[in-house]
């Protein structure tokens, strides 16, 4: 993902990795809305240095399987281009999506990855992106138009991409969709602080 220019150099593959309190609320939201359960399959198709994969089995998943399109310090369960056209067949048959998406300029990668993880999974998704992400009129397709759209978990803390305690000045949050078939009349917005605790 792509963080604010005049704080953070860029990173090839826009690697910056999550720290674990902001998984943590990923989870706990998820358990609120009635989406997290002990057992889970989880798909992290952006998983850099697998930040986010410790939390997710703290949090009672069964199995994380990573996935990138480069290895970083840890192999992944396989490589995989998800922003490209190839086949999943590793995946079950139930599965979720969770992840930290690269942004891209103008978040364009992000709404590609966004889209592509609403065709491919049946299960809920949910991606970190910037607290504006659900602005803008070419958007309305994840959002507004889109009856999966659940919530949106704003962060009330600032993330350090780097792990030093040093944060950017953008503020994130979590989108979550339902599974498919889900019906959302209106979406919720939920706060961090606020979020039961598992």
């Amino acid at each position: 993902m792509t963080v604010t220019a005049s704080k953070y150099p860029l990173k090839k593959n826009d690697l910056y990795e999550t720290e674990a309190w902001a998984t943590d609320a990923c989870c706990r939201a998820l358990l609120q809305l009635g989406l997290w359960q002990n057992g889970l399959t989880i798909w992290e198709p952006a998983a850099g240095n697998h930040a986010m994969v410790k939390p997710f089995y703290n949090a009672g998943a069964k199995t994380v399987i990573t996935s990138d399109i480069c290895k970083y310090n840890f192999p992944h369960t396989v490589m995989f281009d998800f922003l490209g056209n190839g086949e999943y067949d590793f995946l079950p048959n139930e599965f979720n999506i969770a992840s930290n998406p690269p942004y891209g300029i103008q978040n364009r990668l992000a709404v590609k990855f966004a889209e592509k993880a609403l065709a491919r999974c049946d299960g809920f998704v949910a991606l970190l992106l910037t607290a504006k992400f659900d602005f803008g009129v070419t958007r309305k397709h994840l959002f507004q138009d889109n009856n999966r759209f659940l919530a949106k978990v704003a962060l009330l803390d600032r993330i350090s991409w780097e792990g030093n305690g040093e944060t950017g000045t953008e503020d994130h949050a979590w989108y979550i969709w339902g599974p498919r078939g889900y019906k959302v009349s209106s979406a919720a917005v939920l706060y961090e602080l606020s979020l039961i605790h598992i």
